[in-house]
Parts: C-alpha cells; structure tokens; sequence
C-alpha cells in the first residue's frame, strides 16, 4: 500500500513526511465486496481515495435504471470537488472487491491545502483529467461509428483493470454486456454481435461477466481506423 500512496496524483510534489501526517488524519474505511461507500442523492460529507481494490460509480438515469458511469481502483479519487462544494454526492460508489479507501471531510480538505497549497494544484489536475476524459467520451459518441466506440470502450478498461494472461489480457472486472453497452452509448444487441464477430476474428474471447482481449494491436488500428 506504501507504493500506492507514493504514486497516486493527489501526493505529487510532498515529501513522505507530508504525506503520512495527511494520510494519519484521514478516515479510514475497509469495505466488503457489494458494499456501498456512498449513494447518490446522499450529502457529500467526504472524498474518498481508494487504497487496495476498486470501487464501480454508477448513476442512476431519469428511469431509474443503474448506469456505470467508470471504475476506480488504488491510487484514484472520488468526490473531490462535491464535498468541497457541499453538494449532494451525484453517483452512488459501491466496492467490487475487498477495498480499503482514506476519506478527508471538508474541513480537512481545506486544512490539508492550506498547509500543503500544492495539494490544490495537484486536485486542480485530477479534475483536468477527468474532464478531458469525458469530453473525449463525448466526441466519440458524436462522431464514432458505435463499434469504434465499444473497441474504444475495451481498450479504456483494459488500460485500468487489465491482467496478463497467457491467452492476452483480462480486463479484471465483472463486466456484463449490457455494462458494455451503457459505456459505449449503444444497445445491447449491437454489442453483443459486435463482440461475436470480434470473437470469430481472434481479437478477444468471453465468458460470464469476462472478457480477455488477445490480440490488443487489432483492436487498437480498428478503433483509429474503423
């Protein structure tokens, strides 16, 4: 876990030393797969960093149907800038494995930049990234054939919860098609004879909830050149 505390964004530029005596006057909390860290609608008291294992945030859309927006895993934030907002918490945060997460509330936020200002410019970079990364999301849904989109999708997961294995590599997460499907912007059915044909050409095999996709360059030149 050391290792993780030295490498996630939000430490980027402290010494160790600084970095204990913030991680020390965190909220400590170890969660049980299928438990939930916090629910949408619910105040946003605290942001969370994860430790050990990996948290699904979902939301729920206008229907009320449950929606996976993205996955975090050890080293990443959720709910930055809500708790310093005092805003509701707009997904709801549940634990896919054994997880363990540090929590800071507002007041601790606020002590922890102002000790620390190059905490603020490190947050002030996570959020950066996360909004780069939904506009890319959002440029793709405008403009991307939908089984660029699902390849792209693929890919995204792979690089954060990939495995190597000898047949290629795992994207570690329990991943339905329909989780797929709400990710990519498309239905079910588009994605599912979109991965049988992906199966027939070698690129990735299935199974309940798995996918391993063993040849990664195919995937990668379709989704720049589809």
């Amino acid at each position: 876990m050391e290792d993780i505390f030295q490498e996630t964004d939000l430490f980027e530029g402290l010494s160790t030393d600084q970095r204990d005596k913030i991680i020390k006057k965190g909220f400590h909390q170890v969660l049980k797969p299928k438990s939930i860290l916090f629910q949408q609608g619910d105040p946003a008291e605290r942001f969370y960093m994860v430790n050990t294992g990996r948290l699904k945030l979902t939301k729920l859309n206008e229907q009320g149907k449950e929606v996976i927006m993205r996955y975090i895993g050890a080293g990443e934030l959720t709910a930055a800038i809500t708790s310093l907002k005092d805003w509701e918490y707009p997904l709801t945060a549940e634990s896919v494995e054994d997880t363990e997460v540090t929590g800071w509330d507002k007041a601790g936020v606020l002590n922890m930049i102002e000790t620390y200002p190059k905490i603020a410019i490190n947050l002030l970079n996570i959020v950066l990234t996360r909004i780069d990364d939904i506009q890319h999301r959002y440029l793709e849904l405008s403009t991307e054939r939908v089984e660029q989109r699902v390849a792209r999708t693929l890919l995204r997961l792979m690089r954060s919860a990939g495995l190597k294995k000898t047949e290629g590599i795992l994207i570690d997460l329990p991943l339905s098609r329909q989780n797929i499907a709400d990710f990519s912007g498309t239905t079910l059915f588009t994605v599912s004879r979109t991965l049988s044909a992906w199966e027939k050409k070698g690129w990735i095999k299935s199974g309940r909830e798995k996918i391993t996709i063993t040849a990664p360059h195919s995937l990668v030149l379709f989704s720049e050149n589809a």
